[in-house]
């Protein structure tokens, strides 16, 4: 069977993304080639972007959505240093033993990012490549810079149509100050490193997993400026209706559906409290799927 070679960052593995597989299936076995960490990080690293998925996530991804094999290369600057031949010769060819060579129209690879996928497909070492515009099903461009620039915008649903499947962060479950807890509703307080693709300052619907166990919640993402005190930005999510959950320590999910509103300051408690009572009811018909 043909080897049939997908290049990429794969970020997300959104829409784009999965047209790269179903092509690649056409031409025989389906080897996705990514990199870690991001080469930005390695030759910009002023520059590196938000993760919008963990590797071990953006590698079954790519076989959830049809991959045979995943290959990650580790990213250094001595890689960063290969002449596009070089990539060409010792990755492509002798590692890989690609066949056939599926890239997006913007993928760059080599010094300086010298070689194109043009360059890619005009050369002559006895693979045939194809290169694809990535575009969603209505026609625009759809990039993991665009999704990452909507997510930080706070416009989650469209994020989300082009991901096919919402946005989520990972982390443990942290202590936070126990004010949910206080006031009736407790939240999970989820620990973000730094690469952390974090929605705009809000209040969302989404899903809350811990283990095997999901749940319908209402997201708070900000400083909470009711109360007083200066605090960092938080990401919080109630399981709607649930109370004496224990997390902490526990690696959690948090699943961001719909966006329901910026997040205000409240001249009092009773009033914050009305408004929470209404977000949950919202959200709760918003992720009732």
């Amino acid at each position: 069977m043909n080897n049939s070679v997908l290049i990429g960052i794969f970020d997300g593995v959104h829409q784009g993304h999965q047209e790269l597989i179903r092509t690649a299936k056409h031409h025989g076995k389906v080897i996705a080639l990514t990199f870690y960490p991001h080469p930005t990080s390695i030759v910009a690293p002023e520059r590196t972007p938000m993760q919008l998925l963990p590797l071990a996530d953006r590698v079954s991804l790519l076989k959830s959505n049809g991959a045979d094999d995943v290959v990650v290369l580790e990213f250094t600057p001595e890689f960063a240093a290969l002449s596009p031949d070089e990539f060409i010769e010792n990755i492509l060819i002798k590692q890989l033993k690609a066949d056939h060579v599926i890239v997006g129209e913007n993928f760059t690879f080599g010094h300086k990012a010298s070689g194109t996928a043009r360059y890619l497909q005009e050369s002559s070492h006895g693979f045939k490549t194809t290169i694809l515009k990535l575009e969603e099903n209505r026609g625009t461009p759809v990039s993991s810079t665009r999704i990452r620039n909507l997510i930080i915008d706070g416009d989650i649903e469209r994020a989300n149509e082009m991901l096919t499947r919402p946005h989520y962060l990972v982390g443990p479950v942290v202590h936070g100050e126990k004010r949910g807890r206080e006031i009736g509703y407790p939240t999970a307080n989820l620990g973000l490193d730094s690469l952390a693709c974090i929605p705009a300052d809000g209040v969302y619907a989404g899903w809350l997993s811990v283990g095997d166990q999901r749940w319908q919640a209402a997201i708070s993402i900000g400083t909470n400026p009711t109360f007083p005190g200066v605090r960092g930005r938080q990401v919080e999510a109630y399981a709607i209706g649930e109370s004496g959950l224990e997390l902490y320590d526990q690696m959690a999910k948090i699943e961001f559906g719909f966006r329901l509103r910026d997040t205000l300051k409240f001249d009092s408690l009773e009033a914050l409290l009305v408004q929470m009572k209404s977000d949950c009811i919202q959200a709760t018909e918003l992720t009732n799927i």
